[in-house]
């Protein structure tokens, strides 16, 4: 089986190439799969996870003008698919260019789009004018319109998937590479949070939550893990506010399960997720989770008060007295996160890949 996957790069942090490291590394070590994935704009240089030394590695250089980008886009994906040969293509891209190439590729094979964000993914603060909520109402719409001509679209969960109107598709969430045996004994005055600072990770929310937090409780400390975005302001934002010795910042590291199983509770403000891999590592480690219940992943993992707590988007004064009730009592931090332990087991890779490989046998079987 020929596989070519088409994203944007493999060289961040973020979920998206961790996962994507996962499961093309199990594909080629189990079941014998030939990969190539093609990048754009040196999206393949400096890796931070570690990718099969036997996937080929493709990059396009596109121009700035945004014309001339889209056909540069196209044609060099049909270079690509004479040099690949794929039996199946996996787009993990969330432009509109991306989602135009069943209507503008010669290829007579399957095509995957995998959703790996909301449909309406606030990357950057907005503007309320008239123009900027016009152009975001018709660039969902077109997504809605273009989707519906890939053979088939991987949602992570049910609640992405409602996100879109989609006939032919699939339900596969993110596997986590490794069961964690050693669970967090959630003594610590720890908290953890794993984010890149961006506006759709909403740290600028949980900064102000936590400011709350240490009121009562000034002997916790909290933990960033993420690449950091000077722009955004975050760590002037703490030292402005002297909490640098109650938040502390840290570059994204790849044994991130020895910071979890240090840490008692794991945080997440984010404004919109798909199926966050933080999450479902954190619960993996015994972490009981509180996060906003924005569109659309936190949904799909966290029962209030089971396993951890969903707050109303938003409701700051519900997300901070959550933070307090968990740091008050520990036997219910247990509770949670023996129940997110649980939870988590969902996600073991084996099963995950098994719906994977039969999915791109299906497919690969249909276009004979």
């Amino acid at each position: 089986m020929k596989l070519l996957y088409i994203t944007p790069m493999i060289n961040g942090e973020g979920g998206v190439q961790k996962v994507l490291s996962i499961k093309t590394n199990y594909l080629i070590e189990n079941y014998d799969y030939q990969i190539d994935i093609l990048t754009q704009d040196n999206g393949h240089n400096n890796l931070f996870f570690d990718f099969n030394s036997k996937i080929g590695l493709f990059d396009m250089v596109l121009s700035n003008n945004k014309c001339l980008k889209f056909f540069q886009y196209r044609n060099k994906i049909q270079k690509q698919i004479k040099i690949s040969r794929p039996d199946v293509i996996i787009v993990c891209n969330t432009e509109l260019k991306a989602l135009l190439l069943p209507l503008t590729l010669n290829y007579k094979n399957s095509i995957i789009y995998e959703i790996h964000s909301a449909k309406n993914n606030e990357s950057k603060k907005s503007n309320s004018n008239i123009i900027t909520c016009s152009i975001n109402k018709l660039r969902s719409l077109l997504k809605g319109f273009f989707i519906k001509y890939f053979d088939t679209v991987v949602a992570l969960s049910p609640e992405s998937l409602s996100q879109w109107r989609v006939k032919k598709y699939a339900i596969i969430p993110n596997p986590i590479e490794k069961n964690t045996t050693i669970t967090a004994n959630l003594k610590s005055k720890k908290v953890i949070v794993v984010a890149r600072h961006s506006y759709e990770k909403g740290l600028d929310k949980l900064l102000k939550i936590w400011q709350l937090v240490l009121q009562n409780h000034p002997d916790w400390i909290l933990e960033i893990y993420g690449t950091e975005d000077k722009s955004l302001g975050y760590k002037k934002f703490v030292t402005k506010k002297k909490l640098n010795n109650a938040i502390h910042f840290f570059e994204p590291i790849k044994n991130i399960t020895d910071r979890y199983l240090q840490a008692s509770i794991y945080l997440m403000t984010s404004r919109n997720e798909a199926l966050p891999m933080v999450l479902i590592e954190a619960m993996n480690c015994g972490l009981p989770c509180i996060a906003y219940d924005c569109p659309v992943g936190p949904r799909a993992m966290i029962v209030n008060n089971i396993n951890g707590f969903l707050i109303e988007n938003s409701n700051e004064n519900d997300f901070v007295n959550a933070v307090c009730k968990l740091i008050s009592d520990e036997n219910l931090r247990i509770k949670l996160g023996k129940n997110a332990k649980l939870s988590s087991l969902k996600y073991q890779i084996e099963p995950i890949m098994e719906q994977w490989n039969a999915l791109f046998i299906r497919l690969k079987i249909n276009h004979k």
